[in-house]
């Protein structure tokens, strides 16, 4: 729907998501970024710099959803794993990144240790790699990346304010098996979720090899259409505006 494109591009910010045009809403969150940059962070200690900040943010708007690799990006900016890590921590302290971690379990697979790492509002994104409209979005290599940071967003966020999931994590092997996010109920319950971009999403091999490591009890593939409907044996397609009966609200 329009909504969801807009809440997508613009993020949740309710000054950036309620402009009255692009223009304005990337503005809203250019000041929003400099601000944190220049007035909020150096609070949090005198030798952070807002530069290598604002370097790391954008490194990891570029890698979206990628793995957390702390060693690479200390290279990539010229800084200890040391500073890194403060630094990432710092900004997940703010609320403005979420770790995931990997699932693990005895299954006698090599599994991804490191955890993944999401910038949480989608418009910071956005506004980080000079997107400023929708149809800039869908031509640019971080769009699909962007949509599963977006949707993962959605479902914890939700979760959190229902409890409806007492954690949550992602799977992946070395040899390809990967989800996108585990969800775990209070029973004990797993709930399997993909997250495509398209309209007629397909499930691939690495979906069924950790579908079948993971046995969950519910599964869904969150995709940007209008209509609910079977997808394969047990997994159901689900549209964004259903993700609140996920989480245990009334859509």
């Amino acid at each position: 729907s329009e909504e969801v494109g807009r809440l997508w591009v613009r993020g949740g910010f309710p000054e950036s998501y309620l402009s009255p045009d692009d223009e304005r809403s990337v503005r809203w969150r250019n000041d929003f970024i400099t601000t944190y940059l220049e007035r909020d962070i150096p609070q949090f200690g005198t030798n952070l710099s807002s530069n290598v900040v604002r370097r790391l943010w954008t490194m990891l708007a570029h890698n979206q959803g990628g793995l957390f690799k702390s060693a690479q990006l200390a290279r990539s900016l010229g800084i200890d794993v040391r500073t890194v890590n403060r630094y990432v921590d710092l900004l997940e302290n703010l609320l403005l990144l979420r770790r995931i971690s990997p699932w693990h379990a005895n299954i006698g697979k090599r599994l991804v240790k490191s955890p993944k790492i999401y910038i949480r509002d989608s418009g910071l994104v956005h506004a980080l790699l000079g997107i400023t409209s929708y149809d800039q979005l869908l031509s640019h290599p971080v769009a699909g990346l962007s949509w599963e940071g977006f949707v993962v967003e959605q479902i914890l966020a939700m979760g959190a304010a229902t409890g409806a999931f007492t954690d949550w994590y992602f799977y992946r092997t070395a040899a390809g098996a990967e989800l996108d996010l585990l969800l775990l109920r209070s029973d004990g319950t797993r709930v399997a979720v993909e997250v495509k971009r398209s309209l007629s999403p397909k499930l691939g091999k690495g979906f069924w090899s950790a579908w079948h490591d993971v046995a969950p009890s519910e599964s869904y593939v969150v995709y940007p259409g209008t209509e609910r409907y079977p997808l394969a044996r047990g997994v159901t397609a689900l549209p964004v505006a259903e993700l609140p009966m996920l989480c245990g609200l009334d859509p």
